[in-house]
């Protein structure tokens, strides 16, 4: 007989009013940790403004390369002038007065939400704890790490990596009478958008590995629905104006999905072997 007595809706709604309250105030704290650091982190993001970023090195190096290889054509469409290009200043503008200060909040907010990272999970877990068995409940200290990790490692890679082909993407439009203008809401709305989904599209394999040990999904249920996943990522990616920014969200998100295809081959809850001859038998 099991003994343990179903919980009434209110009282989950209770649970999770606690458990939001407590996510909360550890983002709060956050911030105000992150506070200080938050005009290092706004010159961090704006850093690609310069026009200077691991784009133009690369650039820099495949036209010394044709300058060694074809002198000609590295005079005739003047690369040199794009090697010895100085930098740029682009500085943000804002035109409310404490637009700023708002900006710095939310820069601040977003970082010490990265802070309080495993306060949060831990929390999420503790919310769906109830409903796990005991062995299942000891994944706790392997999801808050793993889940921490994943994000962080999907927020670099967009700041690293992503962000400033965005950027060079859009100041390549820059010519005469043509000049860019950014605004600090938008620029920075924007960047703090993208880092946001893509720490949670990198957090896809480890919802995955957690769902396949406690065998809600499989990679059976999984690897089927691939073209499925692929339309899917396609629609999110579209709600974004412009079309390098679509397909930098797309390729990552798809492939966050392929992950977690083999993820759930690899560490997926084993089907009985009695279940595995069925189709044997019944052939």
């Amino acid at each position: 007989m099991n003994e343990e007595k179903s919980v009434p809706f209110i009282e989950h709604l209770v649970e999770l009013r606690t458990r939001l309250i407590i996510i909360v105030i550890a983002v709060i704290i956050g911030m105000g940790v992150a506070w200080n650091y938050s005009g290092d982190l706004l010159k961090f993001i704006e850093k690609p403004l310069t026009g200077k970023t691991y784009l133009t090195e690369i650039k820099k190096e495949v036209y010394l390369k044709v300058k060694e290889l074809a002198p000609s054509m590295y005079t005739r469409y003047k690369l040199d002038q794009e090697i010895t290009a100085p930098q740029k200043q682009r500085p943000l503008n804002y035109s409310a007065p404490l637009e700023p200060f708002f900006i710095q909040c939310k820069i601040s907010m977003m970082a010490g939400f990265v802070l309080v990272l495993p306060i949060v999970f831990y929390q999420v877990w503790l919310f769906i704890a109830p409903a796990l068995t005991r062995r299942e409940r000891r994944m706790v200290v392997p999801f808050v790490t793993a889940a921490t990790v994943t994000f962080c490692i999907g927020a670099m890679f967009f700041l690293i990596i992503i962000w400033p082909v965005i950027i060079n993407f859009s100041l390549s439009y820059e010519a005469e009478g043509l000049q860019s203008w950014f605004n600090i809401s938008s620029y920075v709305n924007f960047c703090l958008r993208l880092i946001l989904m893509f720490g949670l599209i990198f957090e896809l394999p480890v919802l995955t590995l957690v769902l396949a040990r406690f065998g809600i999904v499989s990679y059976q249920f999984l690897a089927p629905k691939r073209k499925y996943a692929l339309l899917a990522s396609s629609i999110i990616a579209a709600f974004h104006a412009d079309l390098i920014t679509m397909f930098v969200i797309m390729i990552p998100m798809y492939l966050m999905y392929e992950i977690s295809v083999w993820v759930a081959l690899i560490f997926g809850k084993k089907r009985s072997r009695v279940e595995e001859e069925l189709p044997g038998e019944s052939a």
